[in-house]
């Protein structure tokens, strides 16, 4: 049998046996060493030779599969790998805070792309299986291999992809080999932070005659962003165009819209509409510490014998501070509104006036840290035990964990307001929604109280504990067999604890804090998006934009509200005003998953006719069992403490519910994969696989978890369901390759994903606790009887009528709000839970994937262009409301089309690159906290460069200048229609400066 022989240019030889790009075992190792020994070793490096780099793995590999190479050692082509890894076609990513997080990919999401580093399967901190790229720096990074075709070698879980992050081995790069980094970073998006600082080092040297090898390297980063939001925070409520207010009708629901003259194209009974619960302009600084350090250890007494002993070590710690403002929607008759057409009619300006004054001017903030920290310790064993028989062995313990990182614990949220509204009306017809207040913007810092607040911590811990034996035997003349076994265990710990004060009413007096603690800024000035101008709006309420906000000192009021006011709810400090470590008396959950598998492939190179081809096909077999125990609070009561807010209560100290729920499931996964070279250089690819995508680990967790603050609407909650089978997947890929010059190419490609057990979310209703809802019952119906429409009067009616007799109707003394306890006789309080379950249904989802490499000559110029196309069968009906009697909707979330437009220039010690990229709109949930509520992401692009010289005068310094979203593109999610608007968030552009010696 003749072994196939990819034909490479002498650089793209050299960059493979140089940089060591691929770690995809040849099926004839024998033949390639004797064949590498002959080889004159070109040293290339730059944004060319890892292009190079980059294809030649692409060309030579067994599937389909991408790839991103470091430039120079210690030098990747972004600073942060999920934008590398955006480049690459069929792959987007999901940003935070400006940053690129999680990578998607051929539409599917981050949990259904199994990540890896050096091959292993890390811990996350999250509580979902995505992997944070923000948490690891890209310095120490060689490559990043994204494998869209799956073999029986390949550990499972990621049915979009691969991707397999690579560090730096000494004894791959033999030698001396250093470099340091520094860099400062200006983010525009902070108006509070300044320029900071990053470093970066990498040492590798071999010794001995090359028989060890030893590298270290480490980074630090600091970053200080903000931005700024303008959002429906609680989202929308949505109705059939029946639904009113008329509460001596049928068809009354709270959140409805009166039938009267108030009304402007009032939707019809056929339509269906939406209306806002609140709008908030928020407003937030954020400080980021990023640590990232390995110490890899090599040792190769002879050529048939390498050990490597590795330790990654992560830490990332963020800062958050915030400010908003914001007014909340009562749902008072009083309501004037315009609306647009129908079937799907949504407001153009939504009002509510209240004629009686007092209503909420609310300004909140928060203060709060998290951590996130990892830990990985490796050890890993390579030996040619004959000339035929290769044998690894792979070992690893790794554990990450978020935990709160401020004295106001992990998230924190205290509320500020003046009861001096008036009215409220929003304009939703521009980009940003734009808020009016009647009196908003004469507010004082003497108007302002304290009322409610949460201080909370939470904690994720996960573990994985990982054991990998490998091999390949090597047949005389009939290819070769791979094989091995593999056992991991994955713990996962989450831990939450609130200490939240209901006092939404508020509490003590006017004039309790220093005014100087409420210094005023604008707001309407914050956003460049499009804003309404109430051209529309023929109410009466006030259109004045709401420019004033308090940037108030959180923590001298904080201090000072703990001094003067007594709470039930109390944390370690002794008072309501901090947070609680007492995690044994809310959320506590543990799950295990173990899982075994072993896998055999086989392996057959030869020709057919003068076309030499490659064929792959094995099985993998893979068992997973589930055990999650729990322990989550219940609730037997419900007090309606303001006009909207209905706290919930437990009257046992016994109020733990305990549980322990399993699951299990076993898998064979077939695989098959075909190349063959149909002429020089130009490549044809088929293959077909069978493979898993395990559920997140917040879905397999067990007990039910419910808010403990719910409103007129009802609550809201989570559940778990340990027993929930994997997504599977049946997969059709093909592929044609045009390797026309060294570094230029061309690829297209079709891929086909048969999906079944699909995991559904949509949000049910449920009376879980069969508690009393008291802003619903009987005393609710007397006083719409007696003529009470508005919340603030029916609460007064039942106080005056009830308050001396029924002992659940009480006047709070410590903020003088009045109380009312559920009775038994009214309808018992609904809960919107999300509960995950596996769908009878199945999805097609297919694309296409067409990509071009090009370099002109030896100019210096190159391009990149990719563009995904991806079809994921029905779209989401936003008519259908999943109200009882409906059908349901099982439809794909995170899919849509992507493009990449890359510039290049790399000559004469100047290299530059300019990149775009795009994604179109997505629908991303199909569920929230107000129902099965569709939320879109709307269609995005963001232009990056990159500019660097080398300095002829000292060999082996470049100065570059970065820069990301230049353009300061935004983003916004919209509901059912576009005005729907949930989220505008503006960021900001992201500069740097900085020197890298290498040597």
């Amino acid at each position: 049998m003749k072994s196939r022989t990819f034909k490479k240019t002498r650089i793209a030889t050299s960059l493979s046996v140089v940089l060591s790009a691929s770690t995809m075992m040849p099926v004839f190792a024998a033949d390639e060493v004797a064949v590498d020994e002959n080889i004159e070793v070109l040293q290339v490096t730059g944004i060319r030779g890892s292009l190079i780099k980059s294809m030649d793995l692409k060309r030579s590999s067994n599937g389909i599969v991408d790839a991103i190479n470091a430039e120079d050692i210690g030098k990747f082509p972004d600073s942060n790998l999920a934008e590398s890894l955006q480049r690459i076609t069929g792959v987007s990513i999901d940003r935070q805070n400006g940053e690129g997080s999680r990578v998607s990919v051929r539409g599917f999401g981050a949990d259904q792309n199994l990540v890896m580093l050096n091959n292993r399967q890390m811990p996350v901190t999250t509580g979902s299986r995505s992997f944070d790229f923000a948490n690891i720096a890209s310095e120490a990074i060689s490559a990043v291999e994204v494998e869209k075709t799956s073999q029986a070698k390949n550990s499972t879980g990621g049915i979009g992809a691969t991707i397999n992050v690579l560090t730096h081995r000494p004894l791959s790069s033999p030698g001396l080999k250093a470099t340091f980094g520094v860099k400062a970073v200006d983010d525009q998006s902070t108006d509070e932070g300044s320029v900071t600082p990053e470093l970066s080092g990498l040492y590798s040297n071999t010794f001995a005659d090359g028989k060890f090898g030893i590298s270290i390297s480490a980074s630090y980063q600091e970053r200080e962003s903000g931005n700024q939001q303008a959002q429906v925070g609680t989202g929308w409520r949505s109705f059939p165009g029946i639904v009113d207010q008329d509460w001596g009708g049928d068809n009354a629901e709270w959140g409805g819209v009166p039938k009267d003259d108030n009304q402007i194209n009032r939707p019809g009974e056929d339509d269906v509409y939406a209306v806002p619960q609140t709008t908030v302009y928020r407003f937030e600084e954020q400080q980021r510490t990023r640590t990232n350090g390995q110490l890899v250890l090599q040792y190769e007494p002879i050529d048939s014998l390498r050990a490597t002993l590795d330790y990654t070590y992560m830490q990332n710690d963020v800062d958050t501070q915030s400010h908003d403002v914001s007014a909340w929607f009562n749902f008072v008759p009083t309501q004037e509104s315009t609306w647009s057409d129908g079937p799907v009619s949504s407001p153009l300006v939504y009002s509510e006036t209240y004629p009686d004054g007092g209503a909420d001017l609310s300004m909140a903030a928060g203060d709060y840290g998290t951590r996130d920290e990892s830990g990985s310790l490796g050890f890993n064993l390579e030996w040619d035990a004959t000339d035929n028989l290769f044998l690894s062995l792979d070992y690893h313990t790794s554990e990450a964990e978020r935990s709160p990182n401020s004295p106001n614990g992990s998230n924190s949220n205290l509320s500020t307001a003046a009861f001096i509204r008036t009215s409220a009306a929003t304009d939703f017809t521009g980009d940003v929604p734009v808020l009016a207040v009647g009196g908003g913007n004469a507010v004082r810092p003497e108007d302002m109280r304290v009322t409610g607040s949460v201080f909370g911590n939470a904690r994720n811990k996960s573990e994985v504990e990982q054991l990998q034996i490998n091999g390949t035997y090597v047949f005389e003349e009939a290819g070769s067999i791979d094989f091995g076994i593999a056992a991991t265990d994955v713990n996962n710990h989450s831990q939450s604890v609130n200490v939240q004060r209901n006092d939404w009413g508020g509490v003590g007096a006017e004039g309790d804090f220093d005014p100087s603690w409420f210094p005023a800024g604008s707001v309407q000035d914050k956003f460049d998006g499009s804003q309404g101008d109430f051209s529309d709006y023929e109410g009466s309420a006030s259109i004045d934009p709401q420019d004033v906000i308090f940037l108030w000192d959180f923590e001298a009021v904080r201090a000072r509200a703990a001094e003067l006011y007594g709470s039930t709810a109390v944390g370690d400090c002794g008072n309501g005003f901090c947070p609680s470590t007492d995690y044994a008396s809310d959320t506590d959950r543990f799950t295990q998953e173990e899982s075994q598998s072993a896998y055999v492939q086989y392996n057959y190179e030869g020709e057919w006719g003068n076309m030499p081809f490659d064929v792959h096909f094995g099985v993998r077999y893979e068992k997973t069992d589930v055990e999650s125990k729990s322990a989550v609070s219940s609730y037997d009561q419900a007090t309606w403490i303001a006009e909207t807010e209905i706290a919930l209560e437990s009257t046992t100290s016994d109020n733990r519910v305990f549980g322990t729920q399993t699951g299990s499931y076993d898998y064979f996964l077939p695989s098959f994969n075909f190349n063959i070279e149909v002429v020089e250089d130009v490549y044809l690819r088929a293959a077909y696989s069978e493979t898993i995508g395990r559920p997140d680990y917040t879905s397999i967790q067990g007990g039910t978890s419910v808010g403990t603050l719910a409103n007129r609407g009802g609550g809201s909650g989570e559940s778990g369901n340990p027993s929930l089978l994997p997504l599977e997947s049946t997969n059709y890929d093909f592929s044609g390759e045009w390797y026309y010059a060294d570094a230029s190419y061309v690829s297209v490609g079709y891929f086909r994903k048969d999906v079944t057990n699909f995991i559904d979310s949509n949000p049910v209703n449920s009376t879980i606790y069969e508690i009393p809802d008291p802003s619903n019952g009987v005393y609710v119906a007397e006083a719409i009887a007696a003529g009470n429409v508005t919340a603030i009067d029916q609460r007064q009616w039942i106080y005056d009528t009830y308050g001396a007799t029924d002992p659940n109707v009480t006047l709070n003394p410590d903020n003088g709000n009045i109380e009312i306890t559920g009775n038994p006789g009214d309808p018992s309080l609904n809960f919107v839970l999300t509960t995950p379950s596996n769908s009878s249904d199945s999805s097609v989802i297919d694309g296409w994937e067409f990509a071009v490499q090009h370099f002109f000559g030896e100019s210096g110029f190159g391009m990149q262009a990719n563009y995904t196309l991806v079809n994921a069968g029905d779209s989401y009906d936003n008519f259908n409301l999943n109200r009882p009697g409906d059908d349901p909707q099982n439809v794909l979330t995170n899919i849509s089309d992507t493009a990449n437009v890359v510039a290049i220039y790399e000559n004469y010690g100047f290299s530059a690159r300019l990149a775009w990229n795009w994604r179109d709109e997505f629908l991303n949930s199909t569920g929230d906290g107000t129902g099965a509520n569709p939320s879109y992401t709307e269609e995005y692009s963001q232009v990056d460069f990159n500019i660097g010289y080398d300095i002829a005068a000292v060999e082996g310094l470049t100065v570059f200048f970065e820069g990301l979203n230049i353009t300061e593109e935004n983003t916004r999610t919209h509901g059912r229609s576009y005005t729907q608007v949930l989220n505008y968030t503006q960021t900001g552009a992201r500069y740097s400066l900085g020197a890298r010696y290498t040597f």
